[in-house]
């Protein structure tokens, strides 16, 4: 599977590269920004506990449905 997955991307013109790179950047993003708010003790923005572990796994599920909804586009 891995080896066909680089296979498509071997294939992928420049600019779908690109848009790959930036893909996973976005997930990564996302998925890193909710981690933050759930684990960060001292974060800059006045929500309660509760608040913020509720934004972070919205983040965090947000981030895999981008994540799985680009790569069900990129298996073409």
């Amino acid at each position: 599977m891995l080896k066909q997955l680089l296979d498509n991307i071997k294939k992928k013109s420049l600019k779908e590269r690109f848009l790959l790179v930036l893909g996973m950047f976005f997930f990564l993003m996302y998925f890193v920004i909710g981690l933050a708010i759930i684990f960060w003790k001292t974060l800059p923005i006045a929500m309660e506990y509760k608040y913020r572990v509720a934004f972070g796994i919205l983040l965090i599920v947000y981030s895999f449905i981008r994540f799985v909804r680009f790569f069900n586009s990129n298996t073409d």
